[in-house]
């Protein structure tokens, strides 16, 4: 059988691994940070209504620009933004891959900071860009006086800011994002994928972008609007770095049918982020539950929770999907990661990982201490492995 050994691909791409989180039929789902409430029915109505007309037309390409498109996400971001501001793609995937087929390529250098999301350094690869991952400070946070060392060290063409960090959930507040503007002579990019899930009256990068052409804000409608399944994506920034963006993109690169969907998301913003506020409180309950059981949750700006204390994540992870509960195994020592789901999901996840945490075990040790004495079988405390396999 032919392997990638055997075909001519480009010598850096031998070896790579390529993007990828466990698809599987599970009753809960909670590894790759969806939002696991559906789309209000009456919107969801008014969306196939709107798809179901552009059919009509489908023997013609779609608009090349997504006009109204840009319009309707200027108007959603406000902050002044007009249509000219704008640029959309099929997820914020393929607008990170515009801005690093346009910026970046063989000789240029994307500079990030790691653990953070897995598919930049990806994307670097696939535009031949070098991908230069920096240190982070303790507890996975950014300050300024990092962020901007790292930038002065390494001169980069790109800086790629996940502002809240995914796979960590932490905030990046604007000073940190300034300051990093401020310093790097390359296109800034803020990937403020979660952001509709930060705290009330947390401020956007979109506030910073006035007067810094080279800073761009890229958003995504997979989270917060419920929208995974359609691949919408999109960013904000300086006209000029939109016009860059066109010179690298397919043609008709938005179908018709993408523009109908994302425009019917849009008119109804208000009923499709009603749910952000309860993916919020099942997030802090998250937070304050696995802090209770002993593990060591991240603070989290976003739909997810990253959490330490796993003395063996692979099997933990393993046993959840037994019980039908999926999150997500990251390949950082001692954590794991978990979507903010429904009530009902978040419950279910909870209650499971309660057989593996830290306190159960000491009550476990502490009550089979008490229990045990002479004439009974005082064998030692069950060990987190032999619980995992029970």
């Amino acid at each position: 059988m032919t392997s990638l050994d055997d075909l001519p691909i480009r010598d850096d791409l031998r070896g790579r691994t390529p993007y990828g989180a466990p698809q599987k039929a599970v009753p809960v789902a909670l590894n790759v940070n969806e939002n696991t409430h559906p789309i209000p029915e009456a919107v969801a109505h008014d969306i196939v209504a709107r798809v179901a007309a552009s059919i009509l037309t489908l023997n013609r390409y779609p608009d090349r620009e997504f006009t109204a498109l840009r319009e309707a996400f200027a108007a959603y971001l406000g902050h002044g933004l007009g249509a000219a501001n704008i640029w959309a793609a099929n997820g914020s995937n393929e607008v990170l891959q515009h801005l690093l087929q346009a910026f970046g390529g063989p000789g240029r250098s994307a500079l990030g900071f790691a653990p953070t999301y897995s598919m930049y350094a990806l994307l670097a690869a696939g535009t031949g860009t070098e991908w230069i991952a920096a240190a982070r400070d303790d507890d996975f946070e950014l300050s300024p006086e990092t962020a901007v060392a790292a930038v002065r060290e390494h001169d980069p063409d790109l800086v790629l800011l996940c502002a809240p960090n995914n796979p960590t959930g932490t905030p990046l507040d604007l000073d940190t994002i300034r300051a990093v503007a401020d310093a790097a002579r390359g296109i800034v990019i803020v990937d403020e994928a979660y952001f509709e899930f930060a705290d009330p009256g947390t401020p956007s990068a979109l506030a910073l972008l006035e007067g810094r052409p080279r800073l761009v804000v890229s958003r995504t409608m997979s989270k917060a609007f419920a929208f995974a399944g359609a691949r919408v994506g999109y960013l904000a920034g300086d006209p000029a770095t939109i016009d860059a963006l066109r010179l690298v993109r397919l043609p008709y690169h938005l179908s018709a049918l993408t523009q109908a969907a994302a425009l019917g998301a849009l008119a109804h913003s208000g009923e499709m982020l009603a749910m952000v506020d309860e993916i919020r409180g099942q997030r802090e309950r998250i937070v304050v539950d696995l802090a209770r059981l002993g593990f060591a949750p991240h603070r989290s700006g976003s739909n997810f929770v990253l959490f330490g204390g796993v003395d063996d994540p692979h099997a933990v992870f393993e046993a959840l999907l037994a019980r039908g509960i999926l999150i997500r195994e990251l390949g950082i020592p001692g954590h794991l990661r978990v979507t903010a789901g429904t009530e009902a999901e978040t419950t279910a996840f909870l209650e499971a990982i309660a057989v593996f945490a830290p306190n159960a075990e000491r009550e476990h040790t502490r009550d089979h201490e008490q229990t045990s004495g002479p004439g009974t079988d005082g064998g030692a405390p069950t060990s987190t492995e032999n619980r995992i396999d029970a």
